[in-house]
């Protein structure tokens, strides 16, 4: 079996799942001419099942692409987690002083900053909503990329299939963005981020609690249940003694890191730990390819914004190739994509060595140091206008967007 496609997905995940659905439905081209390649398809959750270990929070932009594609609509809604607060503080401070960062969605007149969602949820409403639409579904993993001047050739198992455009999200091992020679900077953070569900005494109070050790920073994600999501980064060695540890020890070990913000505090699933790493394609593009999501950009998951960051992509590349398509231009042509790797690479960029500065900036602060940092925290916290300024960013709601984000 083979098919000829005016463009070809390569990669199931939440990016390249939301950019099908969102070509499918709004790029101008006929959704059965739009390929997504997905061999590993997540199943849905048993009823009354515990919340998965990944999540990701969800920003408004985030929100506004999703329900674009069709995928949020499609989410339980009860397995969502709204969150209406957020507490930000240097291990040095304590979390009710004036230096604790303090962000609430009535300061920027919204319901709320975002939502935490499981990602496998995620996308699998994003590949359903891609299917509902009429795009082509192909679950066999991509085994050969042949980029030519008047398309592309896919090798997919026993089926070879053509298309004009390649979108590369098949994650930061791209064999994508390997086979279009688009180099990229990869920088090892050191580190490995710790992720388990955690039940607490005190309740999570709808609100994103982050303190920033000189270890790396710890989050505390709101859940659904009640429980909350950890994801706590370490250096490599601390991390491997933390995976090792036995719950009782682990939990203590837990308590003391966060300051007892939460109270005491109870393992609900097994750990994981990740490598932490950087990646920063040097172009997002080749004519017949764009890379979006992980292929292109990975970034410290300090602030949560990686998924978020994908999804944007998504929703410039499909307004990039839908104002292609309405000028009679080829999809896949190099001066399409151009549009998009302008509007996303700078502010990738940007956000990389924002969360960069961040972690090195909270983690040396000790001393004389941490003492400045909490004056200027408790001078930012004064301001509700520059608070307000952050916490839009923080929701997506500032800067240029592409039009599927916006409200």
């Amino acid at each position: 079996m083979s098919g000829r496609f005016e463009i070809a997905v390569i990669g199931g995940g939440l990016a390249g799942a939301c950019a099908a659905a969102l070509l499918a439905r709004h790029a101008r081209i006929a959704p059965e001419r739009v390929a997504l390649l997905a061999p590993e398809r997540p199943p849905p959750a048993p009823a009354g099942a515990p919340p998965e270990l990944r999540v990701a929070a969800i920003s408004r932009a985030s929100e506004r692409i999703l329900r674009a594609a069709a995928a949020w609509q499609r989410l339980d809604p009860a397995r969502l987690q709204p969150y209406e607060h957020m507490r930000v503080w240097h291990e040095s401070a304590d979390p009710n002083e004036p230096a604790a960062l303090r962000f609430d969605a009535a300061t920027v007149g919204e319901p709320n900053l975002g939502y935490i969602a499981e990602i496998s949820a995620l996308q699998r409403a994003c590949q359903q909503s891609f299917g509902a639409a009429g795009g082509t579904l192909i679950e066999e993993p991509l085994t050969a990329l042949h980029l030519e001047a008047d398309g592309v050739r896919l090798q997919c198992g026993a089926a070879l299939h053509g298309a004009r455009l390649v979108v590369g999200a098949d994650g930061a091992r791209s064999l994508v963005r390997e086979r279009a020679g688009l180099a990229a900077r990869v920088r090892a953070y050191g580190q490995e981020a710790l992720v388990a569900t955690v039940a607490t005494t005190a309740p999570h109070a709808a609100t994103a609690w982050q303190r920033f050790l000189r270890t790396g920073p710890l989050a505390l994600l709101p859940l659904f249940d009640g429980s909350s999501s950890l994801v706590w980064s370490l250096d490599e060695e601390q991390a491997q003694r933390c995976r090792d540890c036995d719950d009782t020890q682990f939990e203590q070990r837990l308590e003391r890191a966060t300051g007892g913000v939460l109270g005491a505090i109870r393992l609900r699933s097994e750990r994981l730990g990740f490598a932490l790493h950087s990646v920063a394609a040097q172009s997002y593009v080749a004519a017949r390819c764009a890379l979006i999501g992980d292929a292109a950009h990975v970034i410290h998951p300090l602030a949560g914004q990686g998924a978020n960051l994908g999804l944007l992509d998504a929703a410039a590349l499909c307004d990039a190739i839908a104002a292609g398509v309405a000028e009679r231009e080829d999809p896949g042509a190099l001066r399409v994509l151009r549009r998009y790797e302008q509007q996303r690479r700078t502010h990738n960029l940007a956000m990389d060595a924002a969360m960069s500065a961040l972690r090195f900036g909270f983690a040396a602060a000790r001393g004389p140091a941490a003492w400045l940092l909490n004056g200027a925290l408790a001078q930012l916290n004064r301001s509700t206008e520059l608070k307000r300024m952050l916490a839009r960013e923080a929701l997506g709601l500032a800067g240029e967007l592409p039009s599927l984000a916006r409200a």
